[in-house]
């Protein structure tokens, strides 16, 4: 399911994070926090989301399961908690969850399944948590 668009980002390689390069680039070009700074937030994230995966898979619907992340919608407010949880500021807190959402949106576009992303994004948020299996296919 799209395991071809993971990229360059990995869950236990590149940056310590599921988010691939280009939607890393894209999310970073419209975030509020330094560039630079997205990716060791995203890190920081995924080594909290990492330790909650089977949480993740028994609390939300998975939308994709490639070997090195999985992702999941979640309510809209899902990242207020882990902002807070995190002590993110509400500009990093922000970053991040569009991050994750255009992550989702590129792997859609890559399946053919932009639409049906998109259109869950309206009413749900996006949580892509790296697996740490992104080994060579």
């Amino acid at each position: 399911m799209g395991a071809d668009s993971a990229g360059n980002g990995t869950g236990s390689g590149d940056g310590g994070h599921p988010i691939d390069g280009t939607a890393l680039l894209k999310a970073a070009a419209l975030a509020s926090v330094p560039a630079d700074r997205l990716p060791t937030l995203l890190a920081r994230v995924q080594t909290d989301l990492g330790s909650q995966l089977d949480d993740y898979r028994r609390r939300y619907e998975r939308i994709e399961a490639a070997p090195d992340r999985e992702t999941f919608l979640v309510e809209p407010d899902h990242w207020d908690g882990i902002g807070a949880r995190l002590g993110l500021s509400s500009r990093e807190r922000d970053a991040v969850a569009r991050t994750h959402e255009t992550a989702v949106e590129r792997w859609g576009s890559t399946t053919d399944r932009r639409a049906e992303f998109e259109a869950a994004l309206e009413i749900r948020s996006a949580v892509v948590i790296g697996t740490g299996n992104a080994e060579e296919e």
